[in-house]
């Protein structure tokens, strides 16, 4: 199942946890800084498996994963 993680660049610290624990390596340390001059972290890549072990480390509580659901179509 595809997923996708959401990372909140302005609560991000940089710590670089989530990047380190990513098993698919998609996530990375922007070259830019957010308002309070941190490295934040950002997805990177469609290969988000949505395993949600970012999330589970973040420090900050600044990454949200979601899992992608393909929608039915409707009989015609």
């Amino acid at each position: 199942m595809a997923g996708k993680a959401k990372i909140d660049a302005e609560r991000c610290k940089g710590c670089g946890l989530c990047v380190e624990v990513c098993p698919n390596k998609n996530i990375e340390i922007s070259q830019d800084t957010n308002k309070m001059g941190y490295f934040f972290a950002e997805p990177c890549g469609n290969g988000c498996t949505g395993c949600a072990l970012c999330a589970l480390v973040c420090p900050e509580v600044a990454i949200e994963v979601y899992h992608e659901t393909t929608q039915p179509t409707a009989p015609d």
